[in-house]
């Protein structure tokens, strides 16, 4: 992770999984510190109804669309090219 800008984990898990694991590691190796930008996308903890499971992806954020949009926010890159709060 050390020549990498944005580090996402992406799990079917709720809070306290495989990227809370990670967060960790990052954190006790001074991978943040050095500027790392560490997402982790999980399942939502609360219930779900039963549904096709690319809606319920969608729904939780864990579809392909939103790991972009979570990769370009900790860029702090959208279509224009920067985030209105990154110019400040």
């Amino acid at each position: 992770m050390t020549t990498h800008e944005v580090a996402i984990t992406v799990e079917e898990n709720s809070v306290g999984g495989f990227g809370a694991h990670v967060l960790t590691m990052a954190s006790d190796e001074g991978l943040i510190d050095a500027g790392l930008k560490l997402r982790t996308l999980r399942l939502p903890d609360l219930f779900q109804d039963h549904d096709k499971p690319e809606l319920q992806y969608k729904e939780a954020g864990l579809n392909a669309d939103a790991i972009v949009d979570a990769v370009l926010k900790a860029l702090r890159v959208n279509s224009v090219g920067v985030v209105e709060e990154a110019r400040a």
